[in-house]
């Protein structure tokens, strides 16, 4: 199987979030995209369109449409059991199934679209796998936020005590000032 593309799409084709896995140019890939809402014209009930040169896989997701670009050659059985994970990971980043709610989610989308295809080809992972690895914090990321909370707590307290510093002097400047006054009056 060459998964070519993956993307979610409205009804009328607008891509909101779309991944190429294939080395192709983008005109191209828009040309693709432009053509699948002409051939789902008729109300099809089936979960696949060919053309003479690509098969795309979709399945309806409320307003919008999850569907794969995929080679004419590949196995329809392989395409349909990717484009279940592919439909199954979208609600799990997507709390609506909404225009706004896909774009804001579109890094995690891709990142789990990643997980799931490299160079065309699907991995062998499932939704629970995907998440724990989209998830996934990195060692060198827990280093990194360690080091930057004790630096910001460093300067905090550096700040504190510089404050209590000037706190002191104006006090001490303000206490001779009235010293001075006074014996000045006397």
């Amino acid at each position: 199987m060459v998964l070519i593309a993956a993307t979610v799409c409205t009804k009328s084709g607008k891509a909101l979030v779309s991944r190429q896995f294939v080395e192709m140019t983008k005109a191209r890939i828009e040309g693709l995209l432009a053509a699948f809402p002409k051939l789902m014209t008729g109300g099809r009930q089936h979960t696949f369109v060919e053309t003479e040169s690509v098969r795309y896989v979709y399945q309806p997701l409320d307003k919008l449409y999850m569907l794969l670009i995929t080679t004419k050659a590949s196995n329809i059985l392989e395409d349909l059991e990717t484009l279940r994970l592919f439909s199954r990971v979208v609600p799990e980043y997507c709390t609506q199934l909404t225009e706004a709610e896909v774009l804001n989610q579109a890094f995690n989308l891709l990142f789990a679209f990643d997980e799931i295809v490299a160079l065309g080809y699907r991995e062998n992972v499932n939704l629970a796998q995907v998440r724990s690895i989209v998830e996934m914090d990195s060692h060198e990321e827990k280093i990194y936020q360690a080091v930057r909370q004790t630096q910001e707590r460093e300067a905090a307290n550096r700040m504190r005590e510089r404050a209590k510093e000037l706190q002191k002097k104006t006090i001490g400047s303000s206490d001779w000032a009235a010293t001075t006054i006074t014996d000045v009056i006397r």
